[in-house]
């Protein structure tokens, strides 16, 4: 007989201890104790210090950098808490690596999303929660039960409050334009699209368009992550170009690899960043805002042990 009515536990690797503990305070309880290092051979060793037999286990560890080393430290928690006899063991992956490599859109190359999900499922993974992937088919890379989160509404909710004049979202490419169609519509804005054309067979070299009108507006760029920031700074310098007021960017994710986000914030063109906390941020600055997901999280995790819809939560 599963313990699942006792509540879950709450485990943590060391990819985002922070958030752990804020969602571990929402369901009000504190951190099941673990040992989480590695050896000085650069073998990763898990042990988990109290009992978790038959127990509702989520393990928060999001694919954050080093990835790889990430990855592997979340299988064998998985491992150790399904050697522990838990009774279910859900792995809380607020951001997935490798969810852009969803297909072979190349000769002779893998599919690495399968791959990550295929290794996390067999670890010993019974549910798998995400949030905003990049590409939604990933889902169906897991034989085992998975949730996917938003953000959006947090996001929208934000930017709501700000209470801006004559808002238009925009999305920085036509990939994008459903999930910035979504955000739009949250906050009753009309959508603008940039266009990206390449000139010849110079792949460096873009031409880029706008389809809607921005000008006097207030623009938000608006996508699932923001990465190494090219692509939002030369969408900040067009908006501006085309007469928009200001220019917002916002995202799920913020990866912010080397010293991408310094020169996000050194943009002129781009007013302030809006991110959530799905990945561990250090950097404070004025023009940068980190909204937490940990409620969301939270909610979600004591619905899912307590048997009651997720889906509820965006309705």
């Amino acid at each position: 007989m599963k313990n699942l009515q006792k509540g879950p536990l709450i485990l943590s690797g060391n990819a985002h201890s922070s958030l752990a503990n804020e969602i571990s305070k929402y369901i009000g309880q504190t951190l099941t104790k673990a040992e989480v290092f590695k050896f000085n051979n650069d073998n990763t060793f898990v042990r988990i210090l109290e009992n978790v037999r038959e127990r509702d286990v989520f393990i928060i560890q999001p694919t954050s950098f080093p990835v790889n080393d990430n990855i592997m430290e979340l299988l064998i928690m998985i491992d150790a808490a399904k050697r522990a006899s838990a009774g279910r063991i859900t792995a809380v992956m607020p951001y997935f690596s490798y969810a852009r490599t969803d297909k072979k859109d190349q000769p002779r190359v893998p599919i690495t999303g399968r791959l990550i999900a295929d290794l996390i499922t067999t670890a010993g993974a019974d549910r798998v929660m995400l949030m905003d992937l990049h590409a939604g088919q990933v889902q169906g890379f897991f034989s085992s039960t998975v949730d996917e989160l938003t953000a959006l509404p947090i996001l929208a909710r934000y930017f709501f409050d700000k209470k801006l004049d004559n808002i238009v979202v925009v999305s920085p490419d036509t990939g994008g334009t459903k999930r910035a169609r979504d955000f739009a519509s949250k906050l009753r804005a009309p959508l603008a699209i940039i266009e990206k054309r390449r000139i010849g067979n110079k792949d460096t070299v873009e031409s880029l368009n706008i389809i809607g009108s921005v000008e006097g507006m207030t623009a938000i760029v608006f996508d699932d992550e923001i990465n190494t920031g090219s692509t939002m700074i030369s969408a900040g310098e067009i908006l501006i170009k085309n007469g928009a007021k200001q220019v917002y960017i916002s995202a799920t994710h913020g990866i912010f690899p080397n010293d991408s986000l310094n020169k996000l914030l050194d943009s002129n063109d781009i007013k302030e960043i809006v991110v959530t906390n799905t990945l561990p941020i250090e950097h404070k600055h004025d023009k940068l805002t980190i909204l937490s997901i940990s409620e969301l999280i939270g909610e979600a995790i004591k619905r899912i042990n307590r048997g009651d819809s997720v889906g509820a939560l965006f309705m």
